[in-house]
């Protein structure tokens, strides 16, 4: 019998002291993205297709889904009696929910990435990073900017041909499929490493006017050596790379020197993953889960996958 998210949770973090209670955060994420993605997959049928009107923190209009997920998932994060607080890219302050002592985990999420893409049907996600709460420290906005390598896991969720979770803790990643006849994730692809072969490269080459020359002379490299795969989904991007070898690009420009992703609920989590499975994730001039977060909602360039591949584009982008 094929093993289920629940049993494996079970199993790997159940009985580590150091990871006691991660099993219900992650239980509390399995639970969300099942529902989410019922509304995913009924789409305009289920009143979710559009924008709702509003402008959130970011200076994006929200979509109805994204609204959606975040209600789901603030919910049964809290409902988990394990997280003291929840960072979310569609809430300007942070949730707060409890700061007893099993309240030990402070949880930052993209809830819905990619939703404008639902209103044509492509691939969407959302996307976790797990990090330990200070016990000896009151619970406040500041619990939250810890930076990537604090992380104790990451996870993230592709609702696309199938709806599949990746899960991440320290040298671990573990992706489990949905079975909608049964509502159990099963253990599909055990022990997930980057292919050492960089076989696609993903940017927006829309934008390859916008940068700096030598980043303009990496995605030259690259076109030479890889195929072109974008999505325009960073989930959809990054989980293609994870099973089958390739890079992802999202370099500072002319119009966004900082970048446009943002760095506690998107790259953060993403990084770790990456580096879980044996890839790597920098900023372009730094490793990702090394940047100390001085606000919620920072952004940052990115570029992550196979780690061989990132050292020589980030070495060559380094100089100019």
């Amino acid at each position: 019998m094929r093993q289920t998210v629940r049993d494996f949770t079970t199993l790997a973090w159940g009985g580590r002291s150091e990871l006691e209670g991660l099993d219900a955060v992650i239980l509390s994420i399995v639970k969300g993205a099942a529902r989410l993605q019922v509304q995913v997959r009924a789409a305009g049928l289920a009143d979710v297709l559009g924008a709702t009107g509003e402008i959130n923190i970011q200076g994006e209009m929200v979509q109805r889904l994204d609204a959606a997920g975040s209600d789901i998932f603030v919910e049964t994060l809290s409902d988990s009696g394990r997280v003291a607080a929840i960072g979310c890219e569609e809430l300007e302050k942070p949730v707060m929910v409890g700061e007893d002592e099993q309240h030990s985990y402070v949880v930052l999420m993209d809830p819905v990435d990619g939703s404008s893409n639902i209103d044509v049907a492509v691939s969407i996600g959302s996307i976790f990073g797990v990090w330990r709460r200070n016990p000896e420290k009151r619970v406040s906005a500041a619990s939250l900017l810890q930076p990537g390598n604090q992380q104790v896991a990451a996870a993230y969720v592709i609702y696309g041909s199938s709806t599949v979770l990746v899960t991440a803790t320290r040298n671990s990643v573990q992706a489990f499929t949905l079975d909608v006849t049964s509502g159990e994730f099963g253990l599909t692809h055990p022990d997930i490493r980057i292919p050492d072969k960089c076989q696609y490269y993903s940017i927006n080459e829309g934008n390859f006017k916008r940068l700096d020359k030598m980043t303009q002379q990496a995605v030259i490299g690259l076109r030479d050596t890889c195929s072109l795969r974008y999505v325009g989904s960073l989930v959809a991007d990054f989980h293609r790379n994870l099973l089958k070898g390739g890079i992802f690009l999202y370099p500072g420009d002319q119009t966004s020197p900082e970048g446009k992703l943002r760095l506690m609920y998107e790259a953060n989590p993403l990084g770790f993953v990456a580096e879980q499975a044996g890839g790597e994730a920098s900023t372009g001039t730094q490793r990702i889960l090394d940047v100390e977060p001085n606000k919620l909602h920072q952004r940052t360039p990115l570029i992550l996958g196979n780690r061989n591949v990132v050292n020589q584009t980030v070495e060559l982008i380094g100089s100019a």
